[in-house]
């Protein structure tokens, strides 16, 4: 059976590029270490991959990328923000899932590499396997309303997206809510910031608002401040405490002395 295979070198992964045929379904999977919601995408997809024979040469291969590593890789297809799965074949793009919505991962791999042996083969998972999407990641929530489904008011909807919010500034200790991405900022504010984070050697989390307008309106409301970017550190905005205090965000770099 398949699994999934961790690139963390660009020249491997240019190396693997080229050495499957362009009939190869190319599974792209980009994680951070910080994102809940990255180890719930591994486990879907490290099932799915179980349930495709490895064959010579290869049909489908599932790579996992980390995409602060790698950010050349993570700007060529777009990745806006983690977990992010890219279906390629043949250099072409077919397909980009944002956040941990694991049915449409599922239906986009089994609509491009077929159902492999989900079907009742032997060694296969059952779809039961595959945890639900979690709530707090980047997602796209365009399905219509039918019929069969209850009406949201405007405060559930409100209430959702707020719950949403605060696990969202919680993802990393230090948690970015920026314009772009910090290999590619999309504002002079936003460059700024991530100058300063690197500058001081801090390990962060990031968040492209402009991936995710709910995100980027609700959180003005949400925040109580209406500009970007936004700096969350342990749950709480950061104002005025960056310029205040050159020490403020000690505790976070990766060049903090190690405790006696």
């Amino acid at each position: 059976m398949s699994t999934v295979q961790e690139i963390t070198d660009e020249a491997v992964f240019a190396s693997h590029i080229s050495s499957i045929p362009p009939s190869c379904l190319l599974v792209l999977y980009f994680h951070a270490p910080w994102a809940a919601p990255c180890a719930q995408m591994h486990t879907v997809l490290s099932t799915l991959a179980s349930q495709y024979p490895v064959t010579t040469p290869p049909s489908v291969s599932f790579i996992s990328l980390n995409a602060e590593e790698l950010p050349d890789i993570s700007e060529d297809y777009d990745v806006t923000a983690v977990p992010f799965v890219v279906l390629v074949r043949a250099g072409e793009v077919l397909d980009a899932i944002s956040g941990s919505d694991a049915a449409r991962v599922r239906d986009a791999v089994e609509r491009f590499a077929g159902r492999g042996a989900s079907d009742g083969g032997v060694g296969a998972a059952p779809k039961s396997q595959i945890p639900p999407p979690l709530s707090a990641t980047p997602r796209q929530d365009n399905a219509p309303t039918t019929a069969t489904q209850a009406p949201v008011s405007a405060e559930q909807s409100k209430q959702a997206l707020f719950a949403r919010l605060e696990e969202l500034v919680k993802a990393a200790p230090v948690m970015l809510f920026m314009k772009g991405s910090p290999s590619a900022p999309q504002c002079g504010f936003s460059r700024t910031l991530v100058g300063i984070l690197r500058e001081r050697s801090v390990k962060y989390g990031f968040f492209n608002i402009l991936a995710d307008e709910d995100v980027r309106q609700g959180l003005k409301e949400f925040a109580e401040w209406p500009t970007f970017p936004q700096l969350w550190v342990k749950g709480e905005l950061v104002k005025e405490e960056l310029n205040n205090d050159p020490g403020f965000l000690n505790e976070f770099s990766v060049n903090r002395p190690a405790a006696a």
